[in-house]
């Protein structure tokens, strides 16, 4: 089988010496990604480097496809979220779906979301804290208000896959979005205004 994305991108870097988990290690991801265009969604989805999840767990990345239940009355919405979980919700759960930030104020979200990892060996116990009441009161994690969503299980349109923690920065700064009723660049511009 062919290497993952995931993979791929992951062993550039080392060639290019770049140390995971460093302001360099973004700034390489996001050259990297930013002018990646026509990434296969499905073959991320059914790629062997990520693990399918029946139950969503707090603070673990995910991704899947998703058919908003009132889109017709939204202005916009992601149909391929990447999402941090933060807890369960009426009918499906919360979570936090980083597509909503432009690179640069992700970048700054996601070195703040490091710094609540429950450990630094970023392996499979590795998690985000992400409870609603801790992030609303943190200022370096105020980047969560136009990304908080509401997910409902019935309105999920895949299977949910786990991004591992190794993997967090290549997900998290891949143009993969997919937003239904405006631009990227208009979701953005609102984004910034909600912070």
């Amino acid at each position: 089988m062919a290497d993952s994305l995931f993979n791929t991108l992951q062993a550039q870097a080392y060639k290019a010496g770049v140390t995971p988990r460093t302001k360099d290690s973004q700034m390489w991801f996001r050259r990297k990604l930013m002018n990646m265009r026509n990434i296969n969604r499905q073959k991320l989805l059914r790629d062997s480097a990520v693990e399918k999840v029946q139950r969503p767990r707090m603070g673990d990345m995910y991704m899947f496809y998703y058919d908003a239940k009132h889109k017709d009355t939204l202005p916009y919405y992601d149909q391929f979220p990447l999402i941090i979980m933060v807890e369960k919700a009426p009918k499906g759960f919360y979570g936090i779906n980083v597509h909503y930030l432009p690179l640069p104020l992700r970048a700054k979200f996601f070195d703040a979301l490091l710094a609540t990892a429950t450990d630094d060996k970023y392996d499979e116990g590795t998690r985000l804290r992400t409870r609603y009441r801790m992030i609303k009161n943190v200022q370096k994690l105020r980047y969560f208000k136009p990304c908080f969503k509401h997910y409902l299980t019935s309105q999920v349109d895949s299977r949910i896959v786990k991004i591992q923690p190794t993997e967090w920065e290549v997900a998290m700064f891949m143009p993969v979005q997919r937003f239904k009723g405006a631009t990227a660049t208009q979701v953005w511009k609102d984004s910034k205004a909600m912070i």
